[in-house]
């Protein structure tokens, strides 16, 4: 799928340099770029490209103003405060700053035990809590060397691809109502319920399930989950094609997305923006064709791609991807294996809810699981999946105990965040909110 488009031209005036006062953000503020070398001049202004710097350099001040963008702003997704130095209703350089959540949440894990560590991931990225589990799940097991049973590899996928879909319609609505379009806000929330609701049918949960854990799945799919399954799949479709009727042919929501916030492909790849953001440039990039994970490589989808570079490719990638997902789940539901949900090994799985009241060798086993967690081998790895927004990477060093000794997580939303520079530079002020919207941040993930 991809659509033709000429980019307008960028235009930087030599405002760009204008020495600003210094703020006491550390690395973060906006430097004197007449103080500072290329390199940092180039890094503010989010500008991939080579340019004339020397001319810039040496140009006369104008007149200009700094605002400040969050972190309070309903509009940023998140608390996210963005520094914008504007010339009129011209946006010349952008600084993002992060750090307002200090969750810590990296430095935690090497406080928790490996059976400990879903609770702890899921809340990273809180609109697709699924996909930071099995990134988890899935690094752990590699050191492990388990193999989870095909039933629970299909169910993480059956979750995972609901997850997805759920994402992009929270996405679908808010992004709607930053551009004023409330009917766009309700039946983006309307389809997201349906699916939470399966979820809390689920899990228990609406949102940080816990529910994809080293070894399997928490428990398996209730009674009736065909039907359930069966019922969104058939809803969604005609719904989506329903909302989608307000937007794609709005003249107004054309003009406001149409070559705003562009990013090229070598913009894209220079600053390792993955996801939608990536695919809405150009590039047909997606970890569950080029890495298939979790059997991914047993079921058929297309990874849709799009080459305005704009926000309005961005906004045709991801509707295109609920259709994939959708097409995917169906698979799913059609073909799920039988058998275990979990692996039958004693000192990673805990023993039946049942077996605890028949047994005490259950209950002993169940006990020391759970106040002393299984043992992971000493050794290191980093496992990549595609999340909604993007690559979303676990790197885990073990120590051969029952702890992580160092965990990372590679989240896309802090790379997206920072590429908003190279988006906002040369638009207008107004454009800021949905070139924000587009890049889809959530700033749990950002500041973990």
């Amino acid at each position: 799928m991809t659509q033709t488009h000429h980019s307008r031209a960028r235009v930087i005036p030599p405002s760009v340099l204008r020495p600003v006062t210094q703020t006491d953000e550390g690395s973060q503020e906006m430097m004197r770029p007449g103080e500072t070398n290329v390199v940092a001049v180039r890094r503010q202004r989010g500008i991939i490209t080579n340019a004339d710097f020397d001319e810039l350099l040496d140009a006369p001040e104008d007149e200009t103003m700094i605002i400040n963008m969050g972190p309070q702003h309903p509009s940023t997704h998140g608390v996210l405060r963005l520094m914008v130095e504007l010339d009129g209703e011209e946006v010349l350089r952008v600084q993002p700053v992060v750090g307002y959540l200090h969750t810590g949440m990296e430095k935690t894990a090497e406080d928790l035990m490996f059976i400990q560590g879903s609770t702890n991931v899921t809340r990273m990225d809180y609109l697709a809590p699924m996909t930071n589990e099995l990134c988890f799940s899935l690094a752990v097991e590699r050191l492990l060397g388990v193999e989870v049973p095909p039933r629970a590899a299909a169910i993480r996928v059956l979750m995972c691809e609901l997850n997805r879909i759920s994402s992009h319609m929270i996405w679908f609505a808010t992004s709607g109502m930053d551009l004023g379009a409330t009917t766009v806000m309700i039946h983006g929330l309307r389809e997201r319920e349906k699916i939470l609701n399966f979820f809390e049918k689920t899990t228990g949960l609406r949102m940080n399930h816990d529910y994809i854990r080293p070894g399997g799945v928490a428990a398996d799919l209730p009674d009736g989950w065909e039907r359930d399954v069966a019922d969104i799949l058939d809803v969604l479709p005609p719904r989506i094609a329903e909302s989608r009727e307000l937007l794609d042919d709005n003249p107004i929501f054309q003009r406001r997305t149409q070559g705003v916030g562009e990013l090229t492909r070598e913009e894209a790849l220079a600053l390792g923006v993955t996801g939608p953001m990536l695919r809405a440039s150009g590039v047909k990039w997606d970890l569950r064709k080029a890495f298939p994970y979790s059997g991914y490589d047993q079921y058929e989808f297309d990874v849709p791609t799009w080459d305005t570079c704009d926000v309005w490719g961005r906004y045709m990638v991801r509707m295109a991807e609920i259709g994939e997902s959708v097409r995917i789940c169906r698979q799913v539901l059609d073909s799920m294996p039988r058998g275990d949900y979990r692996v039958q090994d004693k000192k990673v799985t805990p023993p039946p809810r049942r077996r605890i009241d028949e047994s005490m060798e259950a209950l002993i086993h169940h006990f020391k699981l759970f106040t002393e967690g299984f043992k992971v081998p000493e050794g290191e790895t980093y496992v990549a999946i595609e999340s909604p927004r993007g690559e979303l990477g676990c790197y885990l060093v073990a120590d051969g105990g029952s702890k992580a000794y160092r965990q990372h997580t590679r989240g896309p939303c802090f790379v997206h965040v920072h590429a908003l520079p190279a988006m906002m530079v040369g638009g207008l002020v107004a454009d800021a909110i949905v070139t924000i919207a587009a890049a889809d941040p959530v700033l749990g993930e950002v500041d973990r």
